[in-house]
Parts: structure tokens; C-alpha cells; sequence
């Protein structure tokens, strides 16, 4: 069981690093409590948390993505990698969360957070042109992509109020050994784990549609060999 140590919301702020001239990216701490639903599909904006909201449309909100969640161990761990201090949000993450594995979690797995707030786990965080520019870290995405704990997405299947301080408990995980990391490392740097991934329902929609085409094209360029091979 974890605890919820900030729940942060975005601040509008300029975006120098994408035509979309505005990101939410900036994500801080507020008092509680906080009101939680599913936004809606992706393209509006809305994401889960009331009071935030994402800017570039296209690649970010919605059901899939309604709030993202990251450690704060794994914070800490960046924090002696990178020789810097970075407070709970930095990442432009909703909930920052302590005693959670939250990179470790299971595609579909459920959290219970406070008495009411029922999230499931979508999918890993891929890093962005608009990270790497609020980070101001020279080689962050690539960094950030090799150490392979990107926090996860989480989708809202019943809402409800959060605030700091509110339990987190793992209420059900699916049958399979698909992990955010897993997840994650395969969708990023190490494609050879793709078919893995194809067991685990609950990643979005449009993701499992990409990894069966990938996973399709993998295997009509690495045939099984069933006859041998003239000599």
C-alpha cells in the first residue's frame, strides 16, 4: 500500500519547444480536494484532474492519459543521477506518489487512491520535445528513454476526490507479466519485445493496433524457416 504525497495540477505556461505555443507541463502542488473523472476522448484538451488540462491535442489527454502518475523514489534516484534538486510535479505528473511501484505495476492493474477514486493502469509515458525543454537537460530524452522508468497513464474508471495523504491500493491485476517498464522498454528501444505486449488488453486501443502491425512486419522480414534452406 502507498500514499498520495502531492497532487499537482498544471499552470499554463509558453511553450518554446513545439508549434503548440502553450503546455501544462508545469504542474505544481494543491490543497484537496481534488475532483477526478474521465475526460473524454483525446483531442478536447481534458485530462482527469479538475483544473488541468493538456494543449497539445493531438499526442496528449483523454481517456487513456486522464492522469499520469510517477514515483517519488524515482525522483529521488534522478535527483543523484542528475545532481539536482526536483520537487514533486517536475515531470509534469499528476500524482506523485510514495511506496507505489508504479513503473513495476501491470497493464490493467487497478488502484483504489482515497475512498472513492477507482484508476486503471494504461500505458508508460513517452518522452516529448516539450520534456526535454522543460528539463533543460542536454540528452534528457535519451537519458530518460535508457533508464526505462517513465511513470505510468492511468485511465479513471469510476471518479471521485483526492488529496494529499490518500491511500493507494492495488485492488486487481491481470493475469500477465506486462509492466509499465516492460511496456515501455518495448515500445522505445527494444522493439524485439513487441509480441509480448499483445497480451495486455488494456493498453490503448491505438497502441495495440500499431504493435500488431510492427509485430506483423517483424515477422514477414524474420520468416520461420520451415522447410531449411537450400544449400
Amino acid at each position: 500500500m502507498g500514499v498520495l504525497r502531492s497532487v499537482n495540477v498544471g499552470v499554463p505556461r509558453d511553450n518554446p519547444w513545439k508549434a503548440v505555443r502553450i503546455t501544462g507541463i508545469d504542474k505544481r502542488p494543491v490543497g484537496g480536494p481534488v475532483a477526478v473523472c474521465a475526460p473524454g476522448p483525446k483531442g478536447t484538451g481534458a485530462v482527469g484532474l479538475a483544473g488541468d488540462r493538456v494543449y497539445d491535442v493531438a499526442h496528449h489527454g483523454g481517456d487513456d492519459q486522464a492522469v499520469y502518475a510517477y514515483a517519488r523514489e524515482e525522483l529521488d534516484a534522478w535527483e543523484a543521477r542528475l545532481d539536482r534538486a526536483l520537487p514533486d510535479g517536475v515531470f509534469g505528473e499528476n500524482l506523485t506518489t510514495s511506496g507505489v511501484d508504479v513503473d513495476g505495476a501491470i497493464v490493467g492493474e487497478h488502484w483504489r487512491v482515497g475512498p472513492d477514486l477507482l484508476l486503471e493502469v494504461s500505458c508508460p509515458r513517452i518522452p516529448c520535445g516539450t520534456f526535454q525543454g522543460w528539463m533543460a537537460q542536454a540528452g534528457w530524452i535519451a537519458e530518460f528513454t535508457r533508464v526505462a522508468r517513465s511513470g505510468a497513464y492511468l485511465r479513471v474508471l469510476e471518479p471521485g476526490e483526492i488529496r494529499v495523504g490518500d491511500e493507494v491500493v492495488v485492488t486487481h491485476r491481470p493475469d500477465h507479466d506486462v509492466t509499465v517498464e516492460l511496456a515501455f522498454r518495448a515500445l522505445t528501444l527494444e522493439s524485439d519485445l513487441l509480441p509480448r505486449l499483445l497480451v495486455a488488453d488494456k493498453l490503448p486501443a491505438s497502441d495495440l493496433e500499431r504493435i500488431r502491425r510492427r509485430v506483423a512486419k517483424m515477422h514477414r522480414a524474420d520468416p520461420v524457416d520451415l522447410g531449411g534452406a537450400a544449400r
